[in-house]
């Protein structure tokens, strides 16, 4: 009787553990997910305190938001590969093919500009199945693939385009691009309606629930009856599409565009998309953690910038950011899976 009595014991005292684990674990979960946003408003608080003439003021808020819809478009591309577990590391060559293509297209050929627009685009879909092909036919890592489908498609774009500033100033279509709704470019807008979007396949349709299925485990994807490879196809071919929207969304909001124009998209895209990961759904990447993490990166970057500080700490902020988001990432993994044992 009394051995009976020491177990039930026992057995109460850790699962009264096992629950104080499970409630810190969530405790923790919730502090994550908005801690980001928090860090946010200090650092723009920060800033306004130390520039308090430059910095608080709606030009530069919309300044900011308006310069960073390209990267959050991108990003956004990027989630979709990440989620199903492919690394993507063409989308500089992508933004090039988006930006310099319809800017040569329009310029040199007189092309109207929408229509050069949509022409880059679908080389990009197909760009993306390529891509797709040869990871998922040839077997190749999408990391390998990738760089070098990316290279090459940036040495393509040169080859056309040239290495000279194309101008597109005088298109009517850029004017339509840059036109203000409430201080925001409607280019701003539209990234904002495809974020809703993709939030929405994301978060409740079953092509989103399954893609983050198959990027967790392909195998086990695989025996429950799930497409994998196909969802490895349209998750690449959908972040050479967005890259490229995005790039074109660069060349219509600067007017302007080089051939080489992606190379320096790649890394704050990276890290916008791991920091993001962190943030509002905590251990898997996610459209409002993205958004988020692509303008908490910026505001940081404007204000050190307008503090005197050069291009170079740009740089130092965004690798600095990769690393911190794919940390905490997986550390954040790490709890959960002790809490779930």
């Amino acid at each position: 009787m009394s051995q009976t009595v020491s177990l039930r014991r026992l057995n109460l005292r850790r699962k009264g553990s096992k629950d104080n684990t499970s409630a810190a674990v969530s405790t923790s979960y919730r502090i994550q997910a908005y801690a980001i946003l928090v860090a946010w408003f200090v650092l723009f608080a920060v800033f306004s305190l130390l520039l308090p003439e430059v910095f608080p003021t709606w030009q530069n808020v919309t300044s900011i938001a308006n310069q960073k819809a390209a990267t959050v478009l991108l990003t956004l591309g990027l989630v979709f590969a990440l989620s199903a577990g492919e690394f993507d590391l063409s989308i500089g060559g992508a933004v090039s093919l988006g930006a310099a293509i319809p800017a040569w297209l329009a310029t040199v050929h007189g092309i109207s500009l929408p229509i050069a627009i949509l022409i880059a685009l679908v080389f990009a879909a197909a760009f993306g199945f390529i891509n797709g092909l040869l990871s998922v036919k040839g077997k190749i890592p999408s990391l390998v693939v990738t760089l070098g489908t990316g290279t090459a498609l940036g040495g393509i774009v040169s080859g056309l385009a040239g290495n000279t500033t194309l101008s597109v100033q005088t298109f009517s279509f850029v004017a339509l691009v840059k036109t203000r709704i409430f201080g925001f470019y409607a280019a701003f807008w539209f990234m904002l309606i495809l974020a809703f979007i993709a939030w929405y396949i994301l978060e409740h349709t079953p092509i989103g629930r399954q893609l983050y299925f198959v990027g967790q485990g392909r195998e086990v994807a695989r025996l429950a009856g799930i497409r994998t490879n196909a969802y490895r196809y349209y998750s690449l071919i959908a972040c050479s599409t967005l890259a490229a929207l995005a790039g074109a969304m660069v060349l219509t909001t600067a007017g302007a565009a080089q051939s080489s124009i992606g190379k320096s998209y790649v890394l704050p895209a990276f890290a916008a998309a791991f920091l993001g990961s962190t943030a509002i759904r905590p251990g898997r990447f996610n459209v409002w953690g993205t958004v988020v993490a692509v303008y908490f990166l910026e505001t940081g970057i404007t204000g050190l910038q307008l503090k005197g500080f050069e291009v170079w700490i740009t740089d130092v902020f965004y690798g600095l950011a990769l690393v911190i988001g794919v940390l905490v990432a997986t550390v954040a993994s790490n709890l959960r899976s002790r809490s779930s044992d």
